[in-house]
């Protein structure tokens, strides 16, 4: 444990830069453990392997469908790996009777990384997540504490060597140095965590990716090691592994909440969602989308409409988007919305020449 606690600062000020204020905020709660609960004596850390049979970035270039995270992709992790966590806490709680155990998947503020790293299931690569040269970059973590004292493990080194691949091919340059990571400027951050618009600068760079992004993990050599993940909770579902984008326009909210129940995405709520799919629709290229794009404009949410209407002016011609706004401009008072209007007007490109 000391060794976590003095690598906190370090994954503080180095891992993550952005408007993610809870990790300051819960900074001494995350620096040791024994804020959380004062008997922990131990920690043991678990990774669970949920690694793809193909290619994660294979789905990039198919600018029709809709790409969400691997992680995203089946039953969310954090029932999945909860409950292998419960089994094995209580099999070693059984072993010492009195002892006590307590489970943690995201669930409170532990440095589940430095812990790990601290524990030798792996190191903090470049990209600021967690690689094992067994399993790669896919990696679920999930802690037990414990009051029980038992032996610790050494602490893995690091492995990146002159490595840089997951720098390169970050899509919006994401990590100012090598493990650095500005949050303000990561696809993953902006399309799940981040609650408000999303700047142009990085929209065409999302591509077709509506949740998350996996290229720094995908891009990492470590993962020629990894071996496609077995548990069949973990298994992808077909309906969520190339969705056409068009299919997804025409939900509403219930139908997104019942597609996405027990999955992450869920969580992110339908404006979010809805924003997300916008600029992935803005990027396909494909006109015939239109027509699926332009209810949105009057969409309740501000989020939704402002997205609807740079996604529009990406697909239409001058000539109908011209027509659109005549009929929908002057009726936004949303300023975010009425800005968007203003950019796709003033847009100029081949297409609508």
């Amino acid at each position: 444990m000391p060794q976590a606690a003095e690598r906190l600062d370090a994954w503080l000020a180095a891992g993550y830069a952005g408007d993610m204020d809870y990790m300051a905020e819960t900074k001494e709660r995350r620096g040791t453990p024994l804020a959380l609960w004062p008997d922990t004596k131990s920690i043991v850390m678990l990774g669970m392997n949920y690694a793809p049979a193909g290619d994660p970035l294979a789905l990039l270039e198919n600018r029709d469908a809709a790409n969400i995270s691997v992680y995203a992709r089946h039953r969310d992790y954090h029932d999945v790996s909860k409950g292998k966590l419960k089994l094995l806490a209580g099999w070693l709680a059984a072993q010492a009777p009195g002892s006590a155990v307590k489970v943690f998947v995201d669930t409170a503020p532990v440095m589940e990384k430095p812990l790990a790293q601290s524990a030798g299931l792996g190191w903090a690569g470049k990209h600021t997540n967690v690689v094992s040269r067994r399993f790669g970059s896919w990696l679920f973590l999930g802690a037990i504490f414990t009051d029980l004292a038992i032996e610790p493990d050494a602490a893995e080194k690091d492995h990146c060597g002159s490595c840089q691949a997951c720098l390169d091919i970050c899509p919006t340059q994401a990590f100012p140095a090598p493990y650095r990571l500005d949050a303000r400027r990561c696809i993953s951050y902006l399309t799940i965590e981040h609650k408000g618009h999303i700047a142009p600068e990085f929209r065409q760079a999302i591509g077709n990716r509506v949740y998350g992004c996996d290229d720094c993990l995908a891009a990492c050599p470590w993962n020629r090691f990894a071996q496609t993940a077995r548990e069949a909770k973990l298994q992808p579902r077909a309906d969520l592994q190339a969705p056409p984008i068009a299919d997804w326009l025409r939900l509403d909210e219930a139908g997104f909440r019942r597609l996405f129940s027990g999955s992450p995405v869920k969580r992110i709520g339908f404006a979010r969602f809805l924003r997300n799919l916008l600029i992935a629709a803005g990027n396909t290229r494909n006109a015939e989308l239109l027509p699926l794009i332009e209810p949105h404009i009057d969409a309740p949410s501000a989020l939704v409409r402002a997205m609807a209407v740079w996604a529009f002016g990406q697909l239409a011609t001058n000539a109908r988007l011209h027509d659109v706004a005549a009929t929908r401009q002057h009726h936004e008072t949303d300023p975010s919305v009425q800005a968007e209007w203003v950019l796709a007007l003033k847009m100029e490109a081949p297409k609508r020449s």
